[in-house]
């Protein structure tokens, strides 16, 4: 599926210094020009229910999720709710729950013995009230940070977004005495984290744009004081609404932002959509509200490199899927905030990066989350069939004297690499005549050269790579010493 953007020649007026940097095809800033090679966005692997939200204090309503590593260990956050029906009261105000992992894949529930439930606290609550509704932390790897704050959290009180900070991660105070961002409608996910490439701190949160959905933008360098908010754009794409934005900088690149927004749209009753699972459920939400019967959710992706401008690929992410249950309403699929390394089921298969996203919403008395699985940095490939294309890029600087390929092919497939002056001519050496073919499936292959020889002469140079792709997908590169 090729992106929003056009493949067309794009001319570089100077070359991109992408230094050691591992790049990634989830943009076309570094293309030029590609022939029989489209950029195709993969979709994550559905695998088992990670988390049952069924205790008193959690409920059917459960969402918001932040999960990230800390060390040896994997946090996880997440509103406890219980939504009921036809102007029933709910069973319980919001509570922000805590489970943790050692290993991302299988996760529990601590007795925190913190905040009191039902007269106990035999319980993994770390939070109760208004801001649980969309309580959001963040560990700060800021070097000169405050213990007492290393852990940091945002959510909505009142009109705006609250400050919160913590030691340990589990016992939260809040910070300062009023919000520290108040344009927004903030009725949903909101987030703050600590861009490690740009040194600053970085907010995304929700605001209504013409009466849609859609998602605000603010930057600061002390996490209390903010600039002017500003919307994303996203260029080529359709106007659509975004009910959460879920941006990051991804961990092996934090120069690139992604973002895993859930995508809301109300279809309105059709024949379609009363044959979508669960119609007497449907019909009972409808009844509180139209909109609860007949809206859908599903997860996008997008990536940038300034935080503002994003390309939103128009292929969904995580589609509902055939299912005959829990996964077709409003609610389900919202992408969880974070993206981790986990083991492979499969033995001796390399690591692979984990996801989460809700299904079963307002259904019942529970719901539940759901982990999905991705190649590493595989969230988009340069692909070719097995008649073979051809990618090259812009003039680039790299910094380093090998070249390694995170990439697959089939048992005929392959990947040639020539290096080329900026005019296009190929450098001595590094000709197609000079690239063995180079085939198999793997993370982080170095690129060999005839005679041995490696790059050292060409770092710090302006050069143009072109890529030779026969039935194979080439996922990232990367150049280093």
């Amino acid at each position: 599926m090729l992106c929003a953007i056009t493949l067309t020649f794009m001319l570089c007026a100077e070359p991109i210094d992408i230094g050691s940097r591992r790049e990634l095809f989830t943009d076309r800033l570094l293309i030029e020009s590609t022939h029989n090679v489209e950029l195709r966005l993969h979709e994550p692997v559905p695998r088992e229910i990670a988390l049952m939200f069924d205790a008193p204090w959690e409920g059917n309503s459960c969402g918001y999720v932040t999960v990230f590593q800390d060390g040896d260990l994997y946090r996880m956050y997440y509103r406890g709710g219980e939504q009921a029906f036809q102007g029933d009261p709910p069973a319980h105000e919001h509570t922000t729950c805590y489970a943790e992992s050692t290993d991302g894949i299988h996760w529990s529930k601590p007795d925190l013995f913190l905040t009191e439930f039902n007269g106990s606290k035999k319980n993994n609550i770390i939070w109760t009230g208004e801001a649980s509704h969309n309580f959001t932390p963040f560990k700060d790897d800021t070097p000169a940070c405050d213990p007492g704050a290393r852990y940091k959290a945002v959510a909505l009180e009142g009109s705006g977004l609250w400050a919160f900070q913590s030691a340990d991660a589990l016992q939260w105070t809040k910070t300062g005495n009023a919000p520290i961002i108040t344009q927004g409608a903030f009725d949903s996910q909101n987030l703050v984290f600590r861009d490690p490439v740009r040194g600053e701190y970085r907010a995304y949160w929700r605001d209504f744009r013409d009466g849609r959905r859609d998602i605000k933008a603010a930057v600061s360098k002390d996490f209390l004081s903010w600039s002017e908010p500003v919307w994303l754009s996203y260029p080529g794409a359709p106007e659509e609404e975004l009910y959460t934005n879920q941006i990051l900088p991804y961990f092996r690149a934090p120069h690139m932002l992604l973002g895993f927004p859930t995508r809301y749209l109300d279809r309105g009753w059709s024949p379609s959509m009363r044959a979508l699972p669960e119609l007497d459920h449907r019909l009972k939400r409808a009844k509180d509200s139209p909109r609860e019967g007949t809206a859908l959710t599903d997860g996008l992706f997008m990536s940038s490199r300034d935080g503002a401008t994003f390309l939103r690929w128009d292929r969904v992410f995580i589609r509902p899927g055939l299912r005959t249950a829990d996964n077709w309403v409003y609610g389900d699929n919202y992408q969880a905030w974070g993206i981790i390394e986990t083991k492979s089921a499969i033995e001796n298969a390399q690591n692979e990066l984990s996801i989460f996203a809700t299904e079963s919403y307002w259904t019942g008395s529970s719901s539940q989350l759901r982990r999905f699985t991705l190649r590493i940095d595989g969230f988009v490939s340069a692909s070719a069939s097995n008649t073979g294309g051809t990618l090259v890029t812009k003039p680039l600087i790299f910094n380093g004297d090998k070249l390694a390929l995170n990439f697959s092919t089939s048992a005929a497939g392959s990947i040639r690499i020539e290096i080329q002056e900026t005019d296009g001519t190929p450098l001595p050496g590094f000709t197609l005549a000079d690239a063995p073919e180079i085939f198999g499936d793997a993370l982080d292959q170095v690129v060999p050269w005839k005679e041995e020889r490696t790059l050292e002469e060409l770092s710090g140079k302006p050069v143009r790579l072109r890529f030779e792709i026969k039935d194979a997908d080439l996922y990232a590169f990367r150049f280093f010493e």
